[in-house]
């Protein structure tokens, strides 16, 4: 995770490269597939990726405990595909993170 003071992780930059706006229908899938987490708009979208390609259990744990991140629920699915919001997505195998912007 990166502070104000600190240079960023060669994970986070390279998570950070490979974050990208994209379209419900392009996640649709990953969805059926039980594999899209949603990310709290509050949340470094990145910074939630770098933990669980980390493995920072404990820091995920906290997040999946507090609601802030979770498994991609049917009705923000059913919203997502109804207002086609502005999406970001990173993959972090076998999941791919999804936040709302805007």
């Amino acid at each position: 995770m990166t502070t104000p003071d600190a240079t960023p992780s060669q994970m986070y930059t390279k998570l950070l490269g490979e974050t990208a706006k994209i379209d419900w229908q392009d996640l649709e899938r990953f969805f059926a597939q039980g594999k899209l987490l949603s990310v709290a708009r509050d949340l470094d979208l990145v910074s939630i990726a770098e933990a669980i390609a980390n493995d920072d259990a404990e820091r995920v744990t906290q997040w999946l405990s507090s609601g802030l991140v979770e498994r991609m629920q049917a009705a923000t699915a059913a919203d997502y595909a109804a207002r086609k919001p502005e999406l970001w997505a990173v993959v972090v195998s076998p999941w791919v993170c999804v936040q709302e912007r805007g």
